[in-house]
């Protein structure tokens, strides 16, 4: 971390920091798994679980409570199968995180 005593870092830099965070995560491919999942999994899975990203071959899925992640889980061969179609960039397992609840106000996505 910098001091406030020195320059702030260069657009370069946070460029660099960004590229590594995101090295191993291909961009491309979320839209494709987001267009996928509607097919892949049950339509209340669809509609209320999100495709996030898939990293090292890891397809992330947002859920809104651990029930939706267990029904994910149960599914895992099949719903893996359905991203084959995505080649060398399909996932290998699912892991599925629990999205926070929207606070008052807030609209769905």
């Amino acid at each position: 971390m910098r001091s406030r005593d020195e320059q702030p870092s260069t657009l370069a830099e946070l460029l660099d920091t960004l590229a590594g965070r995101l090295r191993r995560v291909d961009l491309r491919l979320i839209d494709e798994a987001r267009a996928i999942w509607p097919s892949a999994v049950e339509p209340a899975i669809a509609e209320h679980c999100r495709v996030e990203l898939i990293k090292d071959q890891v397809l992330i899925v947002s859920v809104p409570s651990g029930a939706f992640a267990q029904r994910i889980q149960q599914h895992t061969k099949a719903i893996l199968r359905s991203f084959s179609t995505l080649s060398s960039g399909a996932p290998t397992s699912i892991k599925t995180v629990l999205r926070s609840a929207e606070k008052p106000g807030e609209s769905g996505r």
